[in-house]
């Protein structure tokens, strides 16, 4: 009892000492970040302390078209990034787990069981010197026991803890790595369903057009078979509408790739995606007029990419402790007991106990420079994490301007090109009157119309990057997690 007291109680000493750890403590550096965006004094931008921010919003209610809305639930659910992401938290917590057992001692325990049969003759011929016996009989040795063995690397210098304060970092990296494929995965799907919703809207302007054309070849036909026009007027004609029945197979082919590419964000195989029951225009994605963004000292906390670089930077932190406790003596403990009996009732008596302990010190002198560079390697690399760090942010804070500036001035551009489409419009209803009312050649029609289609496709594109500026403001302000 003596002795397991005073195995104990240099356990609970050497546990204490082990409070020890070598090497820096993570200290969050310090960044300055501007006051405000840039781009972020617009009318339509507000910063209001009141609002939630935009990123701190969930997705659900920053985009309200519910085709939208059930694919990004989809795509969540079912994506292969996401699943691949997931996968990679289980392996970095198994890590952790690996890594964090080096700081506890093992146990194991066992037992023993040996049996021997020798015949009577040898053991006789051993005894007497005599090289021959008459005995026929055989002399049986039964032994057993149970034994246990223990052993502990003592983590004075904090070596194993700082490993494991590594591992946590890595685990914590692989989490907000995990977030961002979420928020990239929502941005993806959201500007693939816009594309699709823009290559949607070009088709049905081009056959309205295709409609508006034919209209015009059929009049020119009935102009020229009366002597009021000219075969070249009907081939001028024929050349728009032709081009414009050309432009359907060609965009009705983008479409379907377009849907190819959205089903797999989806985790689903190629196919087509459904729309809405209710006719849902690209004009009438969500672009409201204040946007709340926040402070830029926020994107520390709210995006997960630089959140993700500074649990690289602590795990690079935690890595130069365990370089420098590699400059210090190492100390093991191992120890191993048990019973041996021949009898199975002599496996409860105490005179047949046995233990075997030892300690073991050991101190590097000479390693030609390994741990000393392994200590620069680790300073080295926590410096360029560190500018990464810095990098990440300031990446971060040019991202939120340029949506920012897009976000205002893709309202600016889409009003301006409604304006020429109108016009545009306008221009060719007056063209086919004066046309029909013989003032004026075809040729007149045809740059009309051709321009008025132009613009409509002009129009659309405009309309989808309105859109998209919504996403990329929302996705660069740290939203979709």
């Amino acid at each position: 009892m003596n002795r397991l007291t005073r195995a104990l109680s240099a356990l609970a000493l050497a546990s204490s000492i082990t409070g020890c750890k070598v090497g820096p403590n993570y200290k969050r550096p310090i960044i300055d970040t501007p006051a405000n965006y840039r781009g972020a004094l617009a009318p339509d931008i507000t910063t209001t302390a009141n609002s939630t921010p935009l990123g701190a919003q969930k997705w659900s209610t920053v985009f309200t078209d519910p085709v939208l809305q059930q694919l990004i639930a989809e795509a969540l659910k079912n994506n292969y990034d996401v699943k691949i992401a997931a996968d990679r938290v289980l392996e970095e917590q198994a890590q952790l787990g690996i890594t964090k057992a080096g700081q506890y001692p093992t146990l194991s325990v066992g037992a023993t069981y040996d049996a021997l049969g020798l015949p009577s003759s040898l053991l006789s011929g051993l005894s007497n010197n005599s090289s021959s016996s008459n005995s026929n009989t055989q002399t049986n040795y039964f032994s057993g026991g149970l034994t246990a063995s223990v052993a502990w690397n003592l983590d004075f210098w904090g070596y194993y803890r700082r490993q494991t304060e590594a591992a946590r970092a890595s685990l914590s990296a692989t989490e907000w790595a995990q977030q961002t494929t979420y928020s990239t995965l929502i941005e993806n799907v959201a500007t693939a369903y816009y594309q699709l919703r823009t290559l949607d809207a070009e088709l049905a302007i081009t056959r309205n057009t295709l409609d508006a054309r034919k209209q015009s070849l059929d009049l020119t036909r009935k102009l020229e078979q009366g002597g009021a026009g000219t075969m070249a007027d009907v081939r001028q004609a024929e050349e728009l509408y032709y081009a414009a029945q050309a432009q359907i197979p060609a965009i009705e082919s983008q479409i379907e790739q377009q849907e190819n590419n959205l089903r797999l964000l989806l985790g689903r195989d190629p196919g087509p995606i459904a729309r809405s029951e209710k006719d849902v225009s690209i004009a009438d994605a969500p672009h409201p007029a204040n946007v709340p963004v926040g402070l830029p000292s926020d994107l520390l906390e709210r995006r997960p990419d630089v959140r993700r670089a500074e649990q690289l930077l602590i795990q690079a932190n935690a890595n130069i402790g365990v370089a420098r406790a590699e400059y210090f003596p190492q100390l093991s403990l191992s120890g191993s007991g048990g019973v041996a009996s021949s009898q199975l009732d002599g496996l409860v008596n105490p005179a047949n106990a046995y233990y075997y302990a030892v300690g073991s010190l050991s101190q590097p002198i000479f390693d030609a420079g390994k741990i000393r560079n392994n200590y620069r390697l680790a300073q080295a690399a926590h410096k360029e994490l560190l500018d990464t760090y810095q990098q990440t942010i300031a990446g971060a804070l040019r991202d939120v301007s340029n949506a920012l500036i897009a976000y205002s001035k893709t309202r600016e551009y889409r009003e301006q090109q409604e304006k020429q489409t109108s016009a545009s419009a306008d221009a060719v209803r007056l063209a086919r009157m004066r046309y029909s009312g013989g003032s004026t050649s075809y040729l007149e029609v045809l740059t009309n119309d051709t321009n008025l289609y132009n613009s409509q496709l002009t129009l659309a594109s405009a309309q989808q990057q309105e859109a998209q500026s919504l996403v990329q403001l929302y996705n660069a302000l740290g939203g979709g997690w």
